[in-house]
């Protein structure tokens, strides 16, 4: 049986090595893979390297760096580890695996750039581990999510399950707005709530569920009427707005706003045992007034207190939200641009609809006047005894 050592020169002898010299030359054209233990990453790393520990080298190269053509240079501590990386990414169809000799040790002590990069403590490890191992996600999503802020327009019946899955996810700052107290008769559908918070703000309620589900998220609330006056400041600095409005006039609102602060909108509404979901991405795909240019008449739209919701209902779209809403931070897959996802409980089947942007549209057309944000209380409302939030 070979040593360590036997096994070490076979390695090396396999693959090619560079010099730390010779491997800062290649910074601009190959991928840095830093194949070290997670404390050893965090204690520093050069600027831009992947991180993937050796142990998890074979199961999840592939998924990390897809593209075998694009040179790598492979680096651990003192040039063990990566000479053993190396010839396994060669065997295992890289074209330009080097292993860097001497290691990340010898490149800081000759000076060359290096830093401290974001990290995730090892509790955040552990609670998002299986978004850890996905290749789409890792590390660096899940920072992105922690990093990213989300406002979620209403407490309700789609904001229950959309706010309770992104707090779990990890998204960092979730803003929740709703004007409303908690009722008896939204906890049917209302998940963020409780019998003990019948009548508390729901906007507090809210606060205190996310917060126990995950003390990671900061929880910014937002107990007041949304309208022209406002709504500017408040989507100001957010990455996606969830909305869960029930009411034309705050959808066209929204729309305005939006538009005019470029922030992608992942709209949803339900009906008796209907539900659809789409994203409004500003000047890329359609946006909600290419949709619907002009609200129906009232008595075609009536409310969730008027014509009633399935419980499970908002639960179902609000998911189908949250899981859009992650897809848009991360750049994940392909989001519900220019598309309308239609389901129908009773029917259990999902349909996709095409949209398109109207190149008439008042608000995001070709020859659009400027936006002007204003209020359309004049346009169909619901119900007077309705919350702004859907469900």
């Amino acid at each position: 049986m070979a040593t360590p050592r036997e096994l070490l020169n076979q390695a090396k002898a396999a693959i090619r090595e560079l010099t730390p010299e010779q491997a800062q030359t290649r910074l601009a054209e190959a991928i840095f893979l830093d194949v070290r233990e997670p404390d050893e990453y965090e204690q520093g790393a050069i600027p831009g390297a992947v991180h993937l520990p050796r142990g998890h080298l074979e199961f999840q190269v592939e998924g990390r760096l897809p593209d075998k053509s694009r040179p790598v240079v492979v680096y651990c501590a003192g040039g063990v580890r990566s000479a053993f990386a190396a010839k396994t990414m060669t065997d295992l169809g890289y074209e330009d695996a080097t292993s860097m000799a001497g290691g990340f040790n010898r490149w800081k002590d000759e000076g060359r750039p290096w830093s401290t990069p974001d990290a995730l403590s090892p509790d955040q490890r552990n609670r998002y581990q299986r978004h850890l191992l996905l290749p789409e996600v890792g590390e660096t999503g899940q920072l992105k999510l922690l990093d990213s802020k989300v406002l979620l327009l209403g407490a309700g019946g789609l904001g229950s399950p959309a706010a309770m899955y992104l707090a779990a996810a990890g998204v960092g700052t979730l803003g929740v707005i709703d004007m409303d107290v908690v009722d008896d008769s939204n906890l049917q559908r209302q998940i963020l709530h409780n019998m003990d918070r019948i009548g508390e703000r729901k906007v507090d309620s809210a606060k205190k569920t996310l917060s126990a589900l995950n003390p990671d998220v900061d929880v910014v609330t937002y107990d007041v009427r949304l309208g022209a006056d406002n709504i500017l400041d408040i989507i100001d600095g957010y990455d996606v707005i969830l909305d869960g409005t029930d009411n034309f006039p705050t959808r066209y609102l929204v729309n305005d706003a939006a538009l005019l602060k470029r922030v992608p909108v992942v709209h949803g509404s339900i009906f008796r045992f209907e539900g659809q979901v789409t994203v409004f991405a500003p000047y890329e795909g359609p946006c909600y007034r290419c949709f619907v240019p002009q609200p129906p008449p009232a008595e075609l739209a009536p409310s969730c207190a008027e014509a009633g919701v399935l419980g499970v209902l908002p639960g179902i779209i609000g998911s189908i939200q949250a899981i859009e809403t992650l897809k848009v931070l991360l750049g994940l897959g392909d989001p519900l641009i220019g598309r309308l996802l239609a389901y129908d409980a009773l029917e259990a089947s999902f349909r996709t609809f095409k949209l398109h942007r109207d190149p008439q549209c008042p608000a995001c057309g070709e020859n659009a006047a400027p936006i002007v944000i204003a209020e359309y209380d004049d346009l169909c409302m619901p119900h007077p005894a309705t919350p702004p939030a859907a469900g």
